[in-house]
C-alpha cells in the first residue's frame, strides 16, 4: 500500500528517456509532439510513458510551446439553457480540435466578468470566448486584445472593439415573432425581459447596454410602428430577474385598464417565469394570452399546450464560436467578422388568434 504521508513521486522525462533507452531530448519530442523521430523511437518512448504512467506537465509545455491548448469562456448565466447549450458546442469544437475548456459564469455582473477574464489570462488561456455583460463598459476586453489574446464575443457584440462576434439574427428574430402576433389580430403586445432596470419599464431604447436585447426590442418597436399601433415601449417590461419580480412585472401587465394579449419572452427562462406566472393566476394559454418564448428548451414542447418558440441553433453558435477563436489561436488570414447565426420561429399551439 502506498504511504498517504510520502506520496509516489512524479514520472519526469527523464524517466521516461531512461526507461526508453533514449536521450531525455529524444524523449521530450516525442512526448511534446514535435521535432522529427522514427517510428520506431517514437514507439519506444510512447511505451516507456505508458509502462510508468507518464503524465505531462501542462504548464512546463506551454512554457516551452507557448500555448497552453485552453480556451477560457466567460457566460452570462450557466443556468440558461441557452448558455448550456452554446458551453456544448464551443466545448465539440474545441475538443475536435484538440483543446480543453475552462468555464467561468458572470451571473451578468460586470465585476464578475472581469475576475472571470483576470484568472482565465492568469492562467495562460490560448484564447478567449466571452458574453459581455455590457455592450458600454469593455476597457477590460481591451486589454485583453492589447495583451495578444485572441477573443471571440458571443451573443453580443461591441462593434467599437474590433473583434469578432458570433450572434444571432436578434432583431430580425424579433421582427419575425412581432409581425406572427400581429397576423393573428393581436394588437396588445408585451415584450418581457430578465435584464435589470430600476423601475422596470423602458423610455429609451438606445439605452440598453445589452445588444441582444437592444436589437430585440428595436424588432419589436419597429413591427408595432409599422403596424401604426401607439405608444410601442408602453408594454415593454425589463427586470424579470427571478421568480417573484416576473410574477408582479406579470401582474402590473394584466391589470392595465388595456392589458396585453400576448406576451413574448426574451429568453426561455424568462419564458418559464411568465408560464408559472400565469399559472398561478389562474390564466390559460392562449385563452386569456397568448405568448412566445426565445429559445427552444425542453420545456417548451411538454406544456399544455407546447409553446411557440424562436429556434436560435444555439449549438451552432457555440460550435462556430469555437472554431472562429481557435481559427484566430492558428493565425488564420481573416477579416473580423459579426458572423450572425438564422433563426426560424415554431409555430405550436401557445398563440390564439384574434377576432377571427
Amino acid at each position: 500500500m502506498e504511504d498517504s504521508a510520502h506520496p509516489k513521486r512524479s514520472v519526469t522525462v527523464a524517466d521516461v528517456a531512461k526507461a526508453a533507452k533514449v536521450s531525455k531530448a529524444t524523449a521530450a519530442r516525442v512526448l511534446g509532439g514535435y521535432g522529427v523521430v522514427s517510428a520506431k523511437i517514437t514507439d519506444q518512448v510512447m511505451a516507456a510513458a505508458a509502462a510508468l504512467e507518464y503524465r505531462p506537465n501542462e504548464l512546463a509545455r506551454s512554457m516551452s510551446t507557448g500555448r497552453s491548448g485552453i480556451i477560457g469562456v466567460v457566460v452570462g448565466d450557466i443556468e440558461n439553457a441557452f448558455f448550456s447549450l452554446a458551453v456544448r458546442g464551443i466545448s465539440d469544437a474545441a475538443r475536435l480540435a484538440g483543446f480543453n475548456v475552462i468555464i467561468a459564469n458572470s451571473g451578468e455582473e460586470l465585476d464578475a466578468e472581469k475576475s472571470a477574464v483576470d484568472l482565465l489570462i492568469g492562467k495562460r488561456v490560448d484564447g478567449l470566448i466571452v458574453t459581455p455583460a455590457r455592450c458600454d463598459s469593455f476597457d477590460h476586453l481591451q486589454h485583453v486584445r492589447r495583451a495578444g489574446v485572441p477573443l471571440v464575443l458571443f451573443d453580443r457584440a461591441i462593434p467599437e472593439l474590433d473583434v469578432d462576434a458570433v450572434t444571432g439574427d436578434d432583431r430580425d428574430a424579433a421582427i419575425t415573432a412581432t409581425r406572427y402576433l400581429i397576423g393573428q389580430g393581436h394588437r396588445r403586445l408585451a415584450y418581457v425581459s430578465a435584464m435589470d432596470a430600476q423601475d422596470g419599464g423602458l423610455t429609451d431604447i438606445g439605452r440598453i447596454s445589452n445588444s441582444a436585447v437592444r436589437e430585440r426590442v428595436e424588432g419589436f418597436v419597429s413591427v408595432l410602428t409599422e403596424a401604426g399601433l401607439p405608444n410601442p415601449l408602453h408594454y415593454i417590461r425589463l427586470g424579470a430577474t427571478n421568480q417573484q419580480q416576473t410574477d408582479d412585472v406579470i401582474k402590473h401587465l394584466l391589470s392595465d385598464n388595456a392589458a396585453p394579449t400576448a406576451l413574448l419572452a426574451s429568453d426561455s427562462l424568462v419564458g418559464l417565469r411568465i408560464f408559472k406566472s400565469l399559472q398561478s393566476l389562474g390564466l390559460s394559454i392562449p385563452k386569456d394570452v397568448s405568448m412566445i418564448s426565445f429559445l427552444d428548451a425542453d420545456w417548451t414542447s411538454v406544456t399544455v399546450p407546447p409553446i411557440t418558440i424562436v429556434d436560435q441553433r444555439v449549438y451552432d453558435m457555440g460550435m462556430l464560436a469555437g472554431e472562429r477563436l481557435i481559427a484566430r489561436i492558428e493565425r488564420a488570414p481573416l477579416a473580423v467578422e459579426r458572423l450572425r447565426v438564422s433563426t426560424s420561429l415554431v409555430v405550436r399551439g401557445s398563440v390564439s388568434a384574434i377576432g377571427r
